[in-house]
């Protein structure tokens, strides 16, 4: 996982929940650095640098697309 590459930084474990069930169901291999810590305590997200998304460099293309359609798709009720 050394050469894996963060694609987004989130700055809630909220914010990552939707993604997370996304990434899986495509099977694309990832993971959140610092979301536990995030999660135990939110206001140590701006000291870690937030959660930061890392994947795998060939990954990167799909996981835009799928990052730009939930952008687009949701709205603010």
């Amino acid at each position: 996982m050394k050469d894996f590459i963060t694609i987004a930084v989130f700055n809630f474990p909220q914010e990552i929940a939707v993604l997370k069930s996304i990434l899986e169901n495509e099977g694309i291999v990832h993971y959140f650095e610092n979301e536990t810590i995030v999660s135990v305590d939110p206001f140590a997200s701006i000291a870690y640098g937030g959660i930061k998304l890392k994947i795998h460099p060939n990954d990167k293309e799909d996981v835009q697309k799928i990052l730009d359609n939930l952008n687009n798709n949701l709205k603010v009720v």
